[in-house]
């Protein structure tokens, strides 16, 4: 295949008084044709790579055979009717059924995605029902993109009222008590801001039914600061308005509220920059709400709105060593899910915060999601684990009964595997727990394929999960290990700012401590030894990879960030500037992402592992270019044989909603890949 010449340009940038070269920065236009040319020329020579290695079809099967199960959400009472998704096994999308009895198969479907278009590349990603279960608003995005469409269906007839929500994303929505319209954020509409400011400046607005969004009034901006965004819901009795304001992805918010029965002006409840404060649910006055402010590992507190000072407040469920994940409330009773040891359970307490009882269920799972039925008295929950895809429980309040109602439909025989928990020592002498899942007895002889996984940032805790991908792996013999590293949020903020700003390098050495405590154990040896993150993951493969290519024998790098020097000005790049920095304001920040951007330390002429690097061409999330000029700067400095390979996803994005085709395509190369670099035999 003739070769794209790859062209340096001698652009560069003066950060504090360092000179710093950027020689790809012309593959940051993806539309110039030197841009497309080299892409064309990367997928080709990739394409090419994989087409050689002989398994790629039996893979291929395999993997369709483990992704082809029935996958269930969890249901939701609205009106007359219950309402879950489901994929059938290989369908694109799931689709939003509902029935009157959960028990009785006669279903009729609400909304089939997979109709929208033919590539299966529109996905239904929020559903919010007003107060009878009449109406259903409900948001799609199209190629995995962050931005979502907003339409309103009448749930009597299933038909749509004529208008579109544009301009909307991560919005959620709250319904009025009549449901005549509902509260919802947007930003402002293109061209009347700069590009880089599309996702600033967001509005809470109120949409009438039935009638056009130009249309919908303005409740509420902070013209004060562009970054800041919003997040409106109703209270339980529908008489508060609360608006929850953030501010990219830093774990602190506020609440203010206004009186629903007037259009009063918002009262500040609790504008301090002091934590992270989420509303629960309210009695009257007395507002339940979460957060971590002097407490890392969240705490429950009731607010009096009409005594809303700070020492007025009573904790309800004070900081345990036990992490709050997510909170529900039913009447008078809290669910409260929460992690010990990157391991979900959850617990009933009264809303005084007694303890009532703990939910019998699996040890070392992750919980999904539970919702609520109050009229009923039922929860329903969905769990998953390495060896069991989402299972769906029922539990009766009044009985205190907890019954399966969708099981695991998985093809892996889960007795024939286990999962154990390890702590392991990093550089510093932390310990780091790190879960490894492989087949029952197998003998430790420092020459198994291993695929360890992580992530490290944002406070996001990789709890137990299930992957077709990793079923398949473990069943032809590999073991599976994800590190539960410092950044994220499994000891709760403390692990999370532990691995923050100037303690990012402590989530590499967690990381590569991982991959040596694995060899030093004779689970694997390097050569046998892969390592694969997406996203901030991407940014945790590809640091380690240059810090130590002698350790790993394969490297899968997916949708990474890599250039920590322009991040910010992409996209919502600025939303992860509470987690880095910004490399142009701060000379200190500039010294510490510097130190470790991926994308400017990497070495000529030394010998780097097989790598793979993915990306797709719609992301709005992590934009193409970090992987793109990587991959370029990568190329150019290997020094071994080993391939450098660039996959580019076409119409698709970050993650968001990609269809099951697409899915399967992608994680065929990806284990393709990891099979031939680790010598793994395919049959």
């Amino acid at each position: 295949m003739m070769k794209t010449e790859v062209i340096e340009d001698k652009t560069s940038d003066n950060f504090h008084g360092t000179i710093v070269a950027d020689p790809y920065r012309w593959l940051e236009n993806s539309s110039s044709s030197r841009t497309v040319e080299w892409e064309k020329d990367q997928s080709g020579r990739t394409e090419q790579h994989l087409a050689s290695i002989l398994g790629r079809k039996k893979i291929k099967e395999k993997l369709t055979a483990h992704w082809n199960f029935p996958k269930y959400a969890v249901p939701q009472k609205k009106g007359d009717y219950y309402y879950y998704s489901k994929n059938g096994g290989l369908q694109n999308q799931p689709i939003l059924h509902r029935g009157k009895e959960l028990t009785n198969p006669s279903t009729e479907i609400v909304i089939n995605p997979n109709e929208l278009n033919a590539e299966g590349t529109s996905a239904l990603t929020n559903t919010t029902f007003n107060k009878d279960g009449s109406l259903m608003a409900y948001a799609i995005s199209e190629n995995g993109s962050d931005w979502q469409e907003i339409k309103i269906r009448n749930m009597e007839t299933l038909t749509d009222y004529p208008e579109t929500l544009k301009r909307c994303k991560f919005s959620t929505l709250a319904w009025t008590e009549d449901g005549d319209g509902f509260y919802y954020s947007r930003f402002p509409e293109q061209g009347t801001v700069s590009e880089e400011d599309e996702s600033n400046f967001n509005r809470l607005y109120f949409h009438k039914l039935n009638t056009p969004q130009i249309e919908d009034v303005l409740i509420y901006e902070r013209t004060d600061d562009k970054e800041i965004a919003f997040e409106p819901v109703l209270t339980d009795d529908y008489n508060y308005l609360i608006v929850t304001l953030w501010k990219g992805t830093e774990n602190k918010s506020q609440l203010y509220f206004r009186s629903n029965k007037e259009n009063g002006e918002f009262i500040p409840l609790i504008n301090k920059d002091d934590g992270y404060y989420s509303f629960i649910g309210n009695e009257g006055s007395i507002f339940y709400i979460y957060t971590n402010q002097n407490a890392p590992n969240g705490k429950i507190i009731a607010v009096d709105i009409e005594q809303p000072e700070e020492e007025n407040w009573i904790e309800v469920i004070p900081e345990q060593k036990e992490v709050l994940s997510f909170i529900r409330k039913i009447d008078d009773k809290l669910v409260v899910t929460s992690m010990l040891h990157a391991r979900d359970q959850v617990k009933l307490y009264d809303l005084s915060g007694s303890f009532i009882k703990k939910l019998e269920l699996p040890d070392m799972i992750t919980i999904i999601d539970i919702s609520t039925n109050k009229k009923q008295q039922e929860l329903f929950i969905s769990y998953s684990s390495y060896l069991s895809p989402n299972t769906i429980m029922r539990y009766d309040l009044e009985k205190g009964s907890l019954e399966v109602l969708f099981p695991s439909g998985a093809k892996l025989d889960s007795s024939k595997f286990e999962t154990k928990q390890v702590f392991y020592p990093s550089k510093d002498g932390t310990k780091i727990p790190m879960f490894i899942t492989h087949k029952r007895g197998v003998k430790l002889t420092g020459n198994h394929p291993v695929l360890l996984y992580g992530y490290g940032g944002f406070n996001i805790s990789l709890t137990p999960s299930y992957s077709p991908s990793n079923a398949m792996f473990i069943e032809d013999g590999g073991i599976y290990a994800v590190a539960n590293i410092r950044g994220g949020g499994e000891y709760g903020e403390a692990w999370h700012q532990a691995g923050t700003f100037g303690n990012k390098q402590r989530v590499f050495e967690d990381f590569i401590a991982a991959g040596e405590w694995l060899i030093d154990n004779e689970y694997t040896n390097s050569s046998k030894l892969a390592i694969m993150g997406g996203s901030n993951g991407g940014l945790l493969v590809s640091a380690c990879m240059n810090q130590r290519p002698d350790l790993f024998g394969a490297v899968v790098c997916q949708v990474p960030v890599t250039d920590m020097l322009r991040y910010q000005r992409f996209t919502v790049g600025r939303f992860w500037t509470s987690e880095f920095g910004n490399a142009e304001e701060s000379e200190e920040h500039f010294n510490n992402v510097y130190a470790y951007s991926p994308l400017h330390n990497v070495t000529p002429g030394i010998k780097y592992p097989a790598t793979l690097v993915t990306t797709a061409d719609t992301d709005d999330r992590v934009v193409p270019l970090h992987a793109k000029k990587y991959t370029a700067t990568l190329q150019k400095a290997q020094a071994g044989k080993a391939p450098i390979l660039l996959r580019i996803e076409k119409n698709a994005g970050h993650g968001l909603g990609k269809p099951t085709s697409k899915i399967i395509e992608e994680y065929t190369d990806i284990y393709t890949f990891i099979y031939d670099s680790l010598g793994i035999p395919i049959d």
